[in-house]
């Protein structure tokens, strides 16, 4: 055996290098937050401070959860919202999973070619993007009340659930320098700045809320005093529902008091299933997300994604080809389930998914312009339809409580600060969620995504979505709840998270830090997160014929904010995991 010519000198750096990569990648590790009782996580630590005083308080998951939302519309105006929308998945203590879709739906006086003037889309004030006709039936204090009144723990009461919210409201809370950012950033565009009521609200002698400033909002504190006292139906039927009515009437909107007395949250029930041993529960049409997350984590289920590494060029091609093809078949037949037959038992056929990997070359990239799989079963009655997107301003919460009940909660105004219209009287900001239909089918909406005649606007229907709360259970047990904002990089931001634990072994904080990145079939483009990928697999990659670009979102080249929580199996402790790609971002717990 050849001897060592290893000198001293040589020998200790060899120590210190080898020392350096087994220690210091878990020094620098930041860990979950560990609980007992309860854990809350959310893009605003105001907001998971208002979900855990319900907890402690004895409420259960789901009244906290509602805490936290309403609590989201006070602090985090640019995505929390009670003039918006959602999904909210629920795993009870007794062990039923169910999913609550509060989505918006379109006015009744919406019609197919409401945005089009002279064959073309309208801009600015009255398009589907911004003013007082951009905005759907706001759906979620409706799909809030729907949870509390069927799985709330019955020892909190409406009113103690919104107290935080209207506190923070009434007593005001400090302009978080994450904030004062996001003001900043609609000063560029003057969205705010357009509608007087808002102009009233968010600026100070012209000039938008700065960091460290106590910022009251007496309007929305007494909004909420009134569905606190009267119940979740003041907002459709009482004084706010009538100040939605008139000023929507004075404006030019869409949105009737005939409107906000009809609207009703659906339960629906949640797709399923298998990774690896593990069960995966996860949202129903009308998102697009739930089957496309089963569809790829059945196509990667019989390769080995562990030994591959978790940076790997192998994982990363293996990861595109499998997302391209989900996002193919997202795109062909997903929509709203009102309207459209979705071949949802096609679409999970165990076969059927296999077979989308039959062309599957691990030395090269496929061409999303020449992919051509097979049909699913059922396809026949779905016609081609571009599924729905959500906006990088939507917002994801998770909570779970002493008993293992768990909430996965998404919701979203669309764009950042919806509409930008505020209700006079009520502090209430819009959606311009009427965005999400195809405004003009085959013309891109303000995302860029091009959608088909099925996703036409009709009066009483459900933009399609991307939104995707998921559960995993092992043995039975919850094991981590998880989901994320970010348009149609919900879906892949959900999958790389749930991969990331079950294949690589990371620690819940981890997984929700490791970069991300993603392909929806069209445009046939790689976006990694900046940073997110080395040169070297980089070069690898482009080498397989996959087109990269980096992700460019305006809040810092990051993709989604996967708030999450875990159950350890081994100490039974409630590990929480905020995401710190949002800066005001906290996991609490007790």
């Amino acid at each position: 055996m050849k001897k060592s010519t290893l000198t001293f000198s040589q020998t200790v750096i060899k120590f210190c290098v080898c020392s350096l990569l087994v220690v210091l990648p878990v020094r620098a590790q930041r860990a979950a937050v560990e609980a007992q009782h309860g854990v809350v996580t959310s893009a605003h630590v105001l907001a998971s401070e208002a979900g855990l005083e319900i907890l402690k308080k004895g409420g259960n998951a789901v009244d906290a959860a509602i805490a936290t939302g309403f609590a989201l519309e006070v602090v985090y105006p640019f995505a929390g919202n009670l003039g918006g929308g959602g999904f909210m998945m629920i795993h009870t203590a007794d062990g039923k999973d169910t999913a609550i879709d509060y989505r918006e739906k379109a006015p009744s006086a919406a019609s197919r070619d409401m945005y089009l003037k002279n064959g073309k889309l309208q801009k600015g004030p009255g398009s589907s993007t911004v003013g007082w006709r951009a905005s759907g039936v706001p759906g979620s204090v409706a799909g809030f009340a729907y949870a509390f009144e069927k799985y709330g723990s019955g020892k909190v009461t409406w009113a103690e659930i919104i107290e935080p919210s209207r506190r923070l409201a009434a007593n005001g809370h400090k302009v978080s320098q994450a904030t004062a950012n996001l003001f900043h950033r609609m000063h560029h565009d003057q969205l705010l700045g357009q509608f007087a009521e808002s102009k009233h609200i968010y600026l100070k002698d012209g000039q938008f809320l700065k960091a460290g400033e106590n910022w009251k909002q007496l309007d929305l504190a007494e909004t909420l005093a009134r569905i606190q006292k009267e119940g979740p139906r003041e907002f459709y039927e009482g004084k706010t529902a009538h100040l939605i009515a008139d000023a929507m009437a004075k404006n030019g909107g869409t949105i009737t008091l005939e409107d906000l007395k009809a609207y009703q949250a659906v339960e629906r029930v949640p797709l399923r299933g298998k990774y690896r041993g593990y069960d995966v529960v996860t949202m129903p049409p009308p998102s697009s997300g739930g089957i496309a997350i089963l569809q790829m984590l059945n196509m990667l289920e019989k390769y080995n994604v562990r030994d591959m590494g978790p940076n790997s060029a192998a994982k990363d091609h293996l990861f595109i080809e499998v997302m391209r093809r989900a996002f193919r078949d997202r795109a062909e037949y997903l929509g709203d389930p009102d309207f459209v037959k979705v071949p949802v038992d096609g679409l999970l056929d165990a076969n059927y998914v296999q077979s989308l990997m039959a062309n599957y070359d691990p030395a090269n990239a496929s061409v999303s312009a020449g992919f051509k799989p097979g049909k699913p079963k059922g396809w026949e009655a779905v016609p081609t339809i571009p599924a729905g997107h959500e906006s990088t301003e939507t917002t994801q919460f998770t909570v779970v409580d002493a008993a293992g009940a768990a909430v996965s909660n998404t919701y979203t105004l669309n764009g950042g600060f919806g509409s930008g219209v505020t209700i006079p009287g009520t502090g209430l900001l819009m959606n311009n969620e009427m965005d999400d239909f195809a405004a003009q089918p085959g013309t891109p909406n303000m995302f860029g995504l091009v959608q088909g005649e099925a996703n036409a606007i009709a009066p009483g229907k459900r933009p399609l979505s991307s939104m995707t709360p998921t559960f995993v259970f092992k043995d039975g047990k919850l094991f981590i709840a998880t989901g994320s904002p970010g348009g149609p990089t919900i879906i892949n931001t959900v999958l790389e998270i749930i991969t990331n634990v079950i294949d690589h072994g990371m620690p819940m904080q981890q997984a929700v830090e490791a970069p991300r990145f993603h392909h929806q079939w069209m445009p046939d483009i790689v976006t990694f997160e900046r940073y997110g990928l080395s040169p070297d697999t980089e070069k690898i990659l482009l080498g397989m014929g996959h087109k990269i670009t980096p992700h460019s979102n305006f809040e810092g080249f990051y993709q989604g904010d996967g708030e999450s929580i875990m159950m350890d199996p081994k100490t039974h402790l409630i590990l929480g995991a905020a995401d710190p790609r949002k800066d005001d971002s906290k996991a609490v717990g007790f």
